[in-house]
């Protein structure tokens, strides 16, 4: 059922604790594999994005493959609700039949922007994208610092979050902050979670990513400052030593274990915060994709599960 209370009903007093308790990671109540300790495995369709499978090809592949999460980009999701409502039915039901969660969706909806035209297109953009990802029975988006050009202070990207986390508590989606490494505008986890605190909203949640952390410099023991509840996925990659942090781009991901990351360390750090959520795999390697979507798909999971065996003995 959609949520219409106001910020502050939701806060004040007894009945806004019950409510409050009541908005744990929806993760927590689904099962993960035994293999995989207290982590879900998901995959990023980023991962396999050059090769351009029909997000329906993607579900069967990825149930195929052993992974328990998806977490696809918005313009596969528009491409299948161009095809219809029954498009949409039906894809939500593989996701169904195939035991998929789909805890976040990848957007880029210009909701902290300046620009008060765009940020009001950004919002109503995001909007629709949450319409849509729980049309497939899904349960949050990301939101990115997309269109963001240089520094915003922090209460003025805190407001604007709330305002997209009202529109969020409407429908009953969740809206994940993501931060950029190489963005001037939010690319570091230090700063989110100050935004996080300015925006003082029960619905809001952070996106983590390996890589983003070390691109932008953020200190990785941050992560153990996070609460559980605000924490429903987290991006798994690695990065290699070469070429260094200053000129390191998406294109450089590796499998999790294969670069230099602190991947044990924050395994188990995730574990110690209580995480229960999805581990997603979010790569951009094009070398790995040569080797086709199901080779790729097999290796991560592969790679991710032992990653969390190595955490966590």
């Amino acid at each position: 059922m959609p949520l219409d209370l106001s910020r502050r009903k939701f806060l004040a007093g007894s009945t806004a604790a019950g409510l409050a308790a009541g908005l744990a990671p929806t993760q927590q109540l689904l099962s993960a594999d035994p293999k995989d300790g207290p982590f879900r495995l998901g995959l990023n369709t980023g991962t396999i994005r050059t090769l351009k499978l029909p997000l329906p090809k993607v579900v069967e592949l990825a149930a195929k493959t052993g992974y328990q999460a998806l977490e696809p980009w918005m313009d596969e999701i528009h491409r299948v609700a161009a095809e219809g409502k029954d498009a949409l039915n039906d894809l939500k039901k593989r996701i169904s039949d195939a035991g998929l969660s789909v805890d976040s969706a990848i957007g880029f909806a210009p909701w902290i922007v300046d620009d008060e035209a765009k940020r009001k297109k950004g919002l109503e953009q995001a909007k629709r994208d949450m319409d849509l990802v729980l049309a497939i029975n899904g349960t949050g988006i990301a939101a990115p610092p997309a269109g963001g050009r240089g520094p915003i202070p922090v209460a003025k990207m805190g407001e604007r979050y709330r305002t997209l986390l009202d529109a969020a508590q409407k429908v009953g989606c969740r809206a994940h902050l993501e931060f950029w490494g190489p963005s001037k505008t939010l690319g570091r986890l230090e700063a989110a979670l100050e935004v996080m605190a300015a925006a003082d909203h029960p619905y809001a949640t952070i996106l983590p990513d390996t890589y983003h952390m070390y691109k932008g410099g953020s200190d990785f023991a941050t992560l153990k400052k996070i609460k559980p509840t605000t924490l429903l996925a987290y991006h798994i990659n690695d990065y290699p030593a070469d070429p260094p942090r200053e000129t390191i781009r998406d294109s450089h991901r590796v499998y999790p274990g294969d670069g230099i990351a602190p991947t044990t360390k924050i395994l188990r750090d995730l574990r110690d915060i209580g995480f229960r959520g999805t581990l997603s795999l979010e790569l951009f390697n094009k070398e790995y994709q040569k080797a086709g979507a199901e080779v790729v798909m097999r290796t991560g999971v592969e790679k991710m599960r032992a990653a969390v065996k190595k955490a966590l003995a």
